[in-house]
């Protein structure tokens, strides 16, 4: 099981070619991609279109969806963010940190593009999908 982040959803609906969005590709109908409620709402509120809004809507909500944030996930996010603000790193969105935490937690891999995953990589253990 591989939870799929918004940053390659995002570039994957747009066409665009990347390590991570031909990594999706390669997984899809052979592996389990999952994704989490809070990457189903930064992806779905990104379309324009209501059609193309109705198709990935279709398409997303086929996949295992996560709960990510509860009390006790919501804890753990803020004791990683203030872990690695004491490295000296800020994370940039309070959405990847819990992102970043759930993944952990469950020890399921993520498949990301976005760069503010990489601390939380080198300093807590999040396993990233890309391989």
């Amino acid at each position: 099981m591989v939870l799929v982040d918004s940053s390659v959803w995002i570039d994957y609906f747009n066409g665009k070619e990347t390590p991570a969005t031909n990594q999706l590709d390669s997984l899809l109908g052979i592996e389990p991609v999952s994704i989490g409620d809070l990457i189903l709402t930064e992806v779905l509120q990104g379309f324009r279109k209501d059609s193309e809004y109705e198709t990935a809507k279709d398409l997303l909500t086929a996949l295992k969806i996560y709960k990510i944030l509860g009390i006790k996930m919501a804890i753990l996010a803020a004791d990683n963010y203030r872990t690695l603000r004491k490295k000296g790193v800020t994370v940039r969105k309070t959405a990847d940190t819990l992102i970043a935490t759930f993944c952990i937690e469950q020890n399921i891999p993520l498949l990301f593009s976005d760069k503010d995953f990489n601390p939380f990589v080198k300093h807590l253990g999040l396993r990233p999908a890309i391989g």
